[in-house]
C-alpha cells in the first residue's frame, strides 16, 4: 500500500487553452471573494464533491458550517432588532397621533356640551311663530310614537266600557 508523508504537495497544471484559462480566471475571481480560502481548500472541496463524499464525513465541514450558521444567526438577529426598532417607532407614532385625536375630540365634545347647555330653547306655536317665551336649560321630550291599535282590542274595549 502506498504511504504518503504528512504533507503531500500535488500540482495542478493549467494549459494555455480557452477552457483552462477561463477556469483559472474563475478560480482567481472566486478566491478574491473568499479571502479565508486558499487554492488548496478550493481543490479539496472540488475533490470531495467530485468523489461524492457525504457532508458528514468531510473534515472541517462542521467548523465551517457552524461558523456560517453563527454568522447567519447574528445577521438575522441584527435584522430582527432593526425591524423591531422600526415597528415600535411606527406604532409609537401612531399611538401619539391617536392620543392627540382623542384629546381634540374630547375638547370638541366639551365645547359642544357647553354650547348646548347655554343655547336657549324657543317654543313655537302651532302656526310656526315663536310664542315669545324663552326657556333656558329645559328638555323638551319628543312626542311619544303613535301606537298601533289592534282592531280586536278596540272591539273588546267597547264591551269593557259597557261592563
Amino acid at each position: 500500500m502506498f504511504q504518503w508523508s504528512k504533507k503531500v504537495v500535488k500540482s495542478v497544471t493549467f494549459n494555455p487553452g480557452v477552457a483552462d484559462e477561463s477556469l483559472l480566471a474563475l478560480v482567481e475571481s472566486y478566491l478574491e471573494k473568499q479571502v479565508d480560502k486558499t487554492f488548496s481548500d478550493l481543490c479539496k472541496e472540488a475533490l470531495w464533491q467530485s468523489l461524492c463524499v457525504p457532508e458528514s464525513v468531510k473534515p472541517g465541514a462542521h467548523t465551517i458550517s457552524t461558523t456560517a450558521v453563527e454568522q447567519e444567526i447574528g445577521r438575522l438577529q441584527h435584522q430582527l432588532a432593526d425591524l423591531e426598532e422600526r415597528f415600535f417607532a411606527k406604532e409609537s407614532h401612531r399611538l401619539e397621533s391617536m392620543e392627540s385625536q382623542i384629546l381634540q375630540l374630547t375638547q370638541q365634545v366639551a365645547h359642544l356640551a357647553i354650547m348646548v347647555a347655554e343655547r336657549p330653547v324657543i317654543q313655537y306655536a302651532a302656526s310656526g311663530t315663536p310664542v315669545g317665551e324663552v326657556v333656558h336649560n329645559t328638555y323638551v321630550p319628543p312626542p311619544p310614537p303613535p301606537q298601533e291599535v289592534d282592531p280586536v282590542i278596540s272591539r273588546l274595549s267597547q264591551f269593557l266600557d259597557d261592563f
